[in-house]
This record gives C-alpha cells, sequence and structure tokens, in this order.
C-alpha cells in the first residue's frame, strides 16, 4: 500500500513499483498527483533508477512550472484530466505490454470478462491518436475516460486515475491483466462478451457504473 502522508515519496515508490512490474521500461511512462496550486509530476527522463523526491516537478493549473526540473513531455495530457475529472487526484500513464498491444490495434477492452466493468462501463475505450506531448493528446484522453477510470491511448499505451496513488496503481495492475488475458482468449477465437445488462448488474455491484466515480 503506497502512503500518501508524504506525496513525493508517494509517487518515487509508485515509479518503482510500476517498473518492477515491468510496465515501464527505460524512461517510458509518467505520474502525477494533484496537490494544492497544481500537481506533482514525473520529469522528463525519469526511472526508477534517477527519480528522487527532490527532482518532482511542480507544474500550476496553468502549466506554469513551479521549480527546478523539467516536467514530463506528457504533462499537458496530466494536467488536462485532472482539470477535467475533480474527483481524479492521481494519474498513472504507462506503455505496459498488453495495454499497448491493445492500442496499437485501436481496439477497445470490451466485455469479455465482468471485471471491465470494474472500470465504470461496457469496455475500456481507446482513445484517438494524437501525437506524444501534445495538448491534442490531452484532449483525446480526457474523452476517453468520461466516466471510466482507465482508457488506451491509440498506439501509444494507457492511463489510469484514481482518488489515490494506490487506487490508480491497483486499476493499471487490472487493465494491463485483463488486456494480457483478451489477447490470449483472441489467439484461440472471438471471445463471447457480456450482455450491457449484465456488465450493468456487474457494475452496480462496484458501484460505479456510468457515474464517473473513482475508487480509493
Amino acid at each position: 500500500m503506497i502512503n500518501e502522508n508524504n506525496l513525493p515519496n508517494a509517487i518515487v515508490e509508485t515509479v518503482s513499483r510500476l517498473q518492477d512490474k515491468g510496465f515501464n521500461h527505460g524512461n517510458s511512462g509518467n505520474v502525477s498527483r494533484r496537490i494544492s496550486g497544481g500537481m506533482l509530476i514525473t520529469p522528463t527522463g525519469a526511472n526508477s533508477s534517477n527519480l528522487t523526491p527532490e527532482r518532482l516537478v511542480h507544474v500550476d493549473p496553468h502549466g506554469a512550472v513551479m521549480s527546478e526540473g523539467i516536467p514530463s513531455s506528457e504533462w499537458h495530457m496530466h494536467a488536462a484530466i485532472l482539470d477535467a475529472y475533480p474527483t481524479a487526484n492521481a494519474v498513472i500513464h504507462t506503455h505496459a505490454d498488453a495495454c499497448v498491444a491493445l492500442a496499437c490495434l485501436r481496439k477497445p477492452l470490451p466485455s469479455f470478462h465482468y471485471m471491465v466493468a470494474a472500470f465504470g462501463g461496457t469496455d475500456v475505450r481507446c482513445a484517438r491518436y494524437a501525437t506524444f506531448g501534445t495538448t491534442d493528446l490531452g484532449t483525446s484522453a480526457v474523452e476517453a475516460l468520461k466516466d471510466r477510470t482507465a482508457c488506451l491511448l491509440a498506439n501509444h499505451g494507457m492511463i489510469a486515475i484514481g482518488k489515490t496513488l494506490e487506487a490508480a496503481f491497483q486499476t493499471t495492475v487490472k487493465l494491463e491483466t485483463l488486456a494480457r488475458q483478451y489477447l490470449m482468449a483472441l489467439q484461440v477465437g472471438e471471445p463471447a462478451l457480456l450482455p450491457e445488462a449484465e456488465m450493468e448488474r456487474v457494475g452496480k455491484r462496484y458501484g460505479n457504473y456510468g457515474t464517473g466515480l473513482l475508487p480509493g
């Protein structure tokens, strides 16, 4: 469990856990956490071997850098998501293998398994393609996250959001696991999809179906 009493340390721990899981390699991926006066985000070129709490970058709601360092090239996307979804406090972006593979097919993760309802609906959408590091990518991600806690980014990767870093991390793990299982099922045939009525029943048990409410 990620302890958020010290947010800089919690972000560094999250980056390390993501890399330990194999979700990010090299300098790929980024993490942000809402704070008073904007967000803390990982710097450009960050990975678990070189990231320290002191290297995190404070970006205000207008995009001004309020500390030393250069924020991740995806700061526009993180800022757009936090602005659009006030109940989200943490944003995790990874290039996890199965999510990337599905995103490169530009396919959503459909209702092949009841646990897809945990993300807020009948599927996990794949956002339309936009160039990395642009405001358009932020707009695309915001669109795909409507009433969801995660989305895929076409030809790129994935996004998970949560009230806490731990919630966003667990959503990341769940999405990568289900994406891998879906791709495995596709190798054998076309998975049977659960009907919308069943996904709604399951979603109500999770308590967040179609509401945009975040767990954690």
